[in-house]
């Protein structure tokens, strides 16, 4: 399993780079908030220090839900109750306070992993074909249409309206759209998603069917 390690301490993550790799475990350590939002889609698990130099962890696990499901534990030696209630209430799946014994975390790192893994009840597949008003997107032919009449788009207009439509009715981040449509939100330039929601609005030429979310994303319809 790859783990990204973020622990900006040599000798902790040493400890924990030389464990993780007896138990036939890949880990990569990194020092930075930065550099997790940057490589959190190479790892199967993320072991995460809230002390980091850059960015306070909390923060970074906070942005990283907003675009990942990747299974995190948090590994720290915050163990204050209103740390370990913020850090589980932001999707951390476990939360382990330093010094911590090594068989517990690599049995916690197990369990959290079994969890992730574990087939959920299949749901009912989502319609393909999403309408709003007289607009429809059919989201397998990737064709638009408004009043009937075909509205040709660009292939990234067509991800960012694609992303949203699949949501319907849904408020959507910015960092989520990024994420899915140019790569990582870390990385993704914020303007260019501006650029091609307008271009969209224009092409759509129906304003109520794109919604900005003030201060945090948009939503299709709805």
């Amino acid at each position: 399993m790859r783990v990204l390690l973020a622990e900006d301490d040599d000798g902790v993550a040493g400890a924990l780079t030389e464990v993780l790799y007896e138990h036939g475990h890949l880990p990569t350590r990194v020092r930075r908030g930065e550099e997790v939002l940057a490589r959190h889609r190479q790892a199967d698990l993320l072991l995460l220090d809230l002390g980091l130099p850059d960015l306070d962890g909390l923060e970074v696990l906070r942005k990283l839900r907003a675009v990942s499901g990747v299974p995190v534990v948090v590994l720290t030696a915050r163990g204050d109750e209103r740390s370990v209630v913020r850090g589980l209430r932001l999707g951390a799946d476990d939360y382990l306070v330093k010094p911590v014994r090594l068989a517990e975390l690599l049995a916690r790192i197990e369990a959290v992993i079994r969890r992730a893994t574990t087939p959920a009840t299949p749901a009912a597949p989502a319609p393909r074909t999403v309408r709003a008003g007289d607009v429809e997107v059919d989201l397998d032919a990737r064709r638009v249409s408004v009043g009937g009449t075909e509205v040709r788009l660009t292939t990234k207009e067509f991800a960012v309206l694609a992303a949203l439509a699949a949501r319907a009715g849904t408020a959507v981040s910015r960092q989520q759209l990024m994420d899915e449509v140019w790569g990582d939100a870390y990385l993704a330039v914020s303007r260019s998603l501006d650029v091609h929601l307008t271009q969209l609005r224009a092409k759509l030429a129906r304003p109520e069917v794109l919604t900005t979310i003030r201060g945090f994303g948009y939503r299709f319809g709805g």
